[in-house]
Formats: structure tokens, sequence, C-alpha cells
């Protein structure tokens, strides 16, 4: 009987039929793709792109030094160097981020005791060198500069869940 049944629906093309349908159907709906360089699609606060350092208020660095990103990255991508100030704080003198080794698995963000560093929204990063994706203080904090109003909206995003 299935064999029957086989056959007869083969004859008939009733999978082609259904596909031109189902072709149809979808003709006169509105279309979901999006025009990429122009429009860009929604992003979870929870994406994890390109690495930012970020300053407190009143423009000063958070990071403190304690080299705990450094010590958890699964990659040794990170490289901190720091120094005591007059007022016998710590400070970073030296943070680089080799993003070739960058699994980007967020351990360096969860790590970090002042949220100094984190993984911003920004995932069009693309170099043509090498040399590029060697990222100094300077550019980190750039970065978070650039990206510090959408990090904290972020942040605050998923504040409840950390």
């Amino acid at each position: 009987m299935a064999f029957l049944d086989k056959s007869v629906r083969t004859i008939l093309l009733g999978e082609i039929a259904a596909g031109m349908w189902l072709t149809l159907k979808y003709m006169f709906m509105p279309k979901v793709t999006i025009n990429y360089p122009y429009e860009k699609g929604p992003l979870s606060p929870r994406f994890r792109g390109e690495h930012a350092l970020r300053r407190y208020p009143n423009g000063e660095e958070r990071c403190i030094a304690c080299k705990l990103c450094e010590a958890i990255c699964p990659a040794q991508a990170i490289t901190i160097e720091a120094e005591p100030r007059a007022d016998g704080s710590r400070r970073t003198t030296r943070y680089d981020i080799d993003m070739t080794k960058c699994i980007y698995c967020g351990f360096c963000e969860e790590a970090c005791p002042v949220d100094a560093i984190v993984e911003g929204p920004n995932f069009e990063f693309a170099t043509e060198t090498h040399d590029e994706l060697l990222y100094n203080k300077d550019k980190l904090l750039a970065n978070g500069d650039r990206w510090e109003p959408r990090i904290a909206a972020n942040l605050a995003d998923v504040a409840p869940y950390r």
C-alpha cells in the first residue's frame, strides 16, 4: 500500500506543487532581508565584539592593574604592566591585547572587578594588516570613549543576571 501511495504522489508531482504553493505564498509577504552596510540588525546586550577599556565619569581610567584578566585569558592574548602612582594606587602603564589570539570568550570581562575591560558592540573591525589587530592601551581607551553610552546601556540591561 505504501508503494502505491508513493507512486501516485510521484506521478502527480505533489511535492513540486507543494513547493510552488509555498513560493507563491511567500512571494507577496514583506521581505525580511536587510541592506547590510546601510542597515544593521539588532544585537544582543550580551554580544561580545571589539574590546574596550572604560573610564569613570570623571575621566580617570577604571583599570586598577589587578591583572585578573591577564591571568584568566585562555589564549594568553592580554599583556599588562603596572606601576604605583603617587597616591598609592596602581594603574597600568601598558595594556595590550593581541586580537588575533583572542577567542572572544568574555572571561576577561567577567574577571574584572571594576568593569574596566569590556567587549563592546562593534563587530566591524576587519583590517588589512596584522599590526592593526594589536591593540594597545590608547586604542582600547579610544574604543571605550567611542562606545561608552552603548556599553553602559548593555551592562545595565544584563546587570540583573550577573
